[in-house]
């Protein structure tokens, strides 16, 4: 019997996530409010898709999540994961649930309230941090709970092609996502907005090794 996953809110975690545990022989589903993102979900071969509010009862219910095996919560709101995943638990079984939260402080509250895994985004970013700072190697790796993910920098030189774009331009494989941008020794949190400058520094967290085209891509050469 093969583990069902639920994916609420969110869109970059979420393709993140879908395209790895698919590859992993899980099923997968997604569930977001915004339906231009459940159009880009929907191009996930193997992810099922289903457009509403998380939070809201019979929007989990129209989309079976009765008896799910895991529910993963990572929309921007702290607030709104509590309500989606508390729902999960008590009214419709969810075996385990996994909450993303914006406010450390917020962890343990969490924890009491029932949530089986609390990850906050910030402590993750120091992690991220904290191998940049002390590793001379391009790829590290981190531990988060049982999965090992890895975490690649990318310097991008004066010629790269991708300076003065968006990261909402870049184009990146499914399974690579942008963890911050290092700007002058100041981390900045990877907004789509943001563009690109000669001499930043892109944190990419990936769960394989980053292929060598992708790499030459961002950065304009091939790596050697």
């Amino acid at each position: 019997m093969k583990t069902k996953v639920f994916l609420i809110g969110g869109f970059d975690e979420t393709v993140f996530l879908a395209n790895s545990l698919i590859k992993k022989g899980y099923l997968v589903t997604a569930i977001n409010n915004d339906l231009e993102v459940c159009q880009r979900l929907a191009e996930i071969d193997r992810l099922e898709v289903f457009h509403g509010d998380g939070s809201h009862p019979d929007i989990l219910d129209e989309a079976n999540i009765y008896d799910t095996d895991i529910a993963i919560a990572l929309t921007d709101r702290d607030d709104d994961n509590l309500v989606i995943l508390e729902l999960c638990k008590k009214k419709f079984n969810v075996r385990r649930t996994i909450s993303l939260i914006s406010d450390p402080k917020k962890t343990d509250f969490f924890r009491q309230m029932g949530i089986d895994v609390v990850i906050s985004a910030v402590s993750m970013i120091a992690s991220i941090l904290e191998l940049y700072t002390t590793q001379d190697e391009m790829t590290s790796v981190i531990n988060v709970g049982q999965q090992q993910i890895k975490v690649t920098q990318i310097h991008i030189p004066r010629f790269s092609p991708i300076v003065d774009k968006t990261l909402l331009e870049l184009w990146l494989p499914e399974d690579v996502v942008i963890g911050c941008v290092i700007r002058n020794d100041v981390s900045l949190p990877a907004r789509d907005s943001i563009r690109v400058q000669a001499d930043d520094v892109l944190l990419l967290i990936s769960d394989d090794k980053i292929d060598p085209a992708t790499i030459r891509d961002l950065t304009g050469r091939i790596p050697g």
